[in-house]
């Protein structure tokens, strides 16, 4: 035996050494998709109304800034639908026009004059188009954030029609939590506090005789070291309704502790945002900085100094603490989610589905075995090795790369065998045809394998493009095939042609003159 076949055996053996390694125990290191491990399949509606309704909120909230700016005089300013809001009591109309090209909302808006002074701004229909199919794809890229953060294996998240989305989590157990971090819209604004805290909605107005500014809005929260959720009994705050950061401002949020060494959640600011916060704080010190979480006043801090770049998230519990990092972190959802359907699919399925695909593959690999032997003889015995290897060499890259065992994977696993069989037969049928023009059987070996070598590139890399195009485009179920597919093609061609080339050579590297083969 020469050296070099020496070396090429210990690759072998170390390369399938590693690929057992790879996977063994299977049921610790081969992670399993929906359909066999089971776990929650959810289908969600995304309410782009309300990515609407916040748009049209914020462009009044600047428009009432550059009114109030240069003293143009109106009674009020308020939403009348989710892609509407009116002025009324309006003085100036060529000044409201300035402002509103000022403001940036003219472009966005056709404005229409009413009776009594007031003006509508209607979002033009193009615009409402483009800020709903934003929202979808905002809310599908920050859930599938948000579930990454959970240690879900190979989520699948896809778009359903023009506002649904399908999430599939497998192996959740803890499908409550998981629905609350999916849909928790995690939307944090600072705002100054104008007056509070109040015991009572009713006692926050009357502080202002009924009559709340329209700058104003009044929130709930919760008093110092209440760590249950907002909105039951608390306390109430009036606010101004423009923030001066919000949740896209964030750079970074953790997990900490208070000076109490209770739980909390620090946050720090983008460059520009901390600029910003920080000329806030300075001019309103003495007065209470307001952190609100989706609506709510979760802490309102006295603000003692100047703040720029960060702050901190308190009274919150354990279990809380960590849930907000992870919204935080993974960003705000443009809008609120509706819960159309929810299915929990249990392992019983899993477990059939499992032993189904296990017998077929099983069926399938001894077919190809009696096949091989009948027609090839004891040379088939050297097809089924390298078949065997190449299916212990997928099992432990999947392992490695981390990717997910699904019933379609196991559909790739069946094509795997197919496409080694047909390397195999190419292989064979080549060496039958040198054999049968008189030469030598190490001759013939030789000959075979380099000159289908072509073949089998051209083959397995057309495969390979067609399998990048489904994984491309394909979703869960198509991609988990197009997966074991890559990587079967990828380990073919090791086994097809190094291993089964080894394997001739090991044998007639112990004759000295053979002129035929068991072919």
């Amino acid at each position: 035996m020469t050296k070099n076949i020496k070396l090429r055996a210990l690759i072998i053996a170390a390369v399938i050494g590693v690929s057992v390694y790879g996977f063994i125990p299977p049921d610790k290191k081969v992670k399993l998709g929906l359909d066999l491990k089971g776990g929650v399949h959810l289908v969600l509606r995304v309410n782009t109304e309300d990515a609407l309704k916040a748009t049209t909120d914020l462009d009044a909230e600047h428009l009432r800034e550059a009114l109030d700016k240069d003293s143009v005089r109106y009674a009020k300013i308020e939403g009348t639908s989710p892609t509407t809001f009116l002025v009324e009591g309006l003085q100036d109309v060529a000044g409201l026009r300035a402002k509103a090209t000022e403001a940036g909302v003219d472009t966005n808006y056709d404005q229409s004059p009413g009776a009594g002074g007031s003006y509508t701004f209607t979002m033009k229909p193009n615009v409402a188009a483009r800020l709903r199919d934003e929202a979808l794809k905002q809310e599908l890229l920050t859930i599938d954030r948000r579930v990454n953060e959970l240690g879900v294996a190979e989520p699948n998240i896809t778009q359903q029609g023009s506002d649904q989305l399908m999430v599939q989590l497998p192996g959740v157990a803890d499908v409550a939590r998981a629905k609350e971090i999916i849909g928790t819209t995690a939307q944090l604004e600072l705002k100054l506090v104008d007056q509070g805290p109040f015991p009572t909605r009713e006692s926050a107005l009357q502080a202002y005789s009924n009559n709340l500014p329209s700058d104003l809005e009044i929130l709930p929260g919760r008093t110092e070291g209440n760590a249950t959720t907002v909105g039951g009994s608390g306390v109430f705050y009036s606010v101004k309704k423009s923030a001066w950061v919000v949740g896209s401002d964030l750079r970074n949020a953790q997990t900490s502790l208070d000076q109490y060494s209770r739980p909390a959640v620090s946050f720090s600011l983008k460059q520009q945002a901390a600029s910003r916060f920080g000329g806030y704080t300075e001019a309103n010190i003495g007065r209470r900085l307001g952190i609100v979480l989706d609506k709510r006043v979760v802490s309102a801090p006295v603000l003692n100094s100047r703040i720029t770049d960060s702050g901190q998230i308190t009274g919150v519990g354990q279990q809380e603490m960590q849930d907000l990092v992870i919204t935080l972190k993974s960003g705000a959802l443009p809008a609120s989610l509706s819960y159309l359907e929810e299915r929990t699919v249990g392992p019983s399925l899993g477990a059939d589905s499992i032993r189904s695909g296990i017998i077929a593959s099983l069926v399938g690999l001894l077919l190809v075995v009696a096949f091989m032997l009948v027609y090839y003889r004891l040379t088939g015995i050297n097809a089924i090795v390298s078949i065997v290897v190449n299916l212990v060499i997928l099992m432990g890259l999947m392992a490695y790369f981390g990717a997910v065992m699904t019933l379609p994977g196991i559909a790739g696993f069946i094509l795997t065998i197919g496409m080694g069989v047909d390397s195999n037969v190419l292989i064979f049928e080549r060496i039958k045809e040198e054999l049968g023009h008189g030469r030598s059987a190490r001759a013939a070996v030789t000959a075979g394998f380099d000159r289908v070598w072509g073949t089998i590139v051209d083959t397995h890399v057309s495969t390979l493009i067609s399998a990048l195009l489904l994984l491309q485009f394909g979703t869960g179920p198509v991609r988990g095939f197009a997966v074991t597919l890559i990587i079967g093609l990828l380990s073919n061609v090791f086994t097809a042609v190094f291993v089964s080339r080894t394997l001739f050579e090991l044998i007639l590297s112990g004759r000295r003159q053979v002129q035929t083969l068991s072919i």
